[in-house]
Parts: C-alpha cells; structure tokens; sequence
C-alpha cells in the first residue's frame, strides 16, 4: 500500500512533491487526499487555471500549509498541467513527510 512518502523526492535544495492540482474549487485544501496510481496529493484552490492564478494559489497554500515562505516554494514542472511537481526549499524529505503523513502540516 502506498503512502503519501511515495510523492517526495529529495533532491540538492529540498524536497520535490508531486501534486495534483483541481482549480476552481469551492475551497482551498492542501493535502486534500492522495492518489496511489499517480503518486500524487492532492491540491484543491479556488483559483482558476487562467493566467497563471491556481499556480500562484498553489504556491501560496503550500507554504502557508507547511509554514515555510512562499519563496521557499517552486514549481518545477507542470505549469500547465493539473500534474505538478513542486520543490519545496530548505526541508528534507523526512520533515515533510512527517507534517504531511501526521496531520499536522502548517501546525
């Protein structure tokens, strides 16, 4: 069985988390689920797919969820896809699997 570890990489300045995006939610939720075949978390915002804006919210959630600063923050493959990877600066892999597996993301 899979867990959400599964969707973390590290790499040389942090960790890659591979996300799935639904923009145009009725609310923003981070993590909002996890997808076993894709190895994937989900990602629920508000904002559209247009112009960038569900980006810029995913980018903003994330932080916010894990309390690091949105600089710390990156996407770095995806940009127009609802599948996302997202390098997350200045955390290992065990820190944030430990946040997000724990319930306590953002806490």
């Amino acid at each position: 069985m899979s867990t959400m570890a599964d969707a973390l990489s590290e790499d040389h300045s942090g960790t890659i988390l591979s996300i799935e995006v639904s923009p145009g939610a009725k609310s923003a939720l981070f993590p909002a689920g996890y997808n076993e075949w894709r190895k994937a978390i989900g990602c629920r915002v508000a904002s559209p797919a247009v112009d960038g804006k569900a980006n810029k919210a995913v980018i903003r959630l994330i932080s916010t969820t894990i309390g690091v600063p949105a600089s710390a923050v990156s996407i770095v493959s995806g940009l127009t896809s609802s599948q996302k990877k997202v390098r997350i600066s200045g955390i290992t892999k065990a820190q944030l699997a430990g946040l997000l597996c724990s319930g306590s993301a953002g806490k």
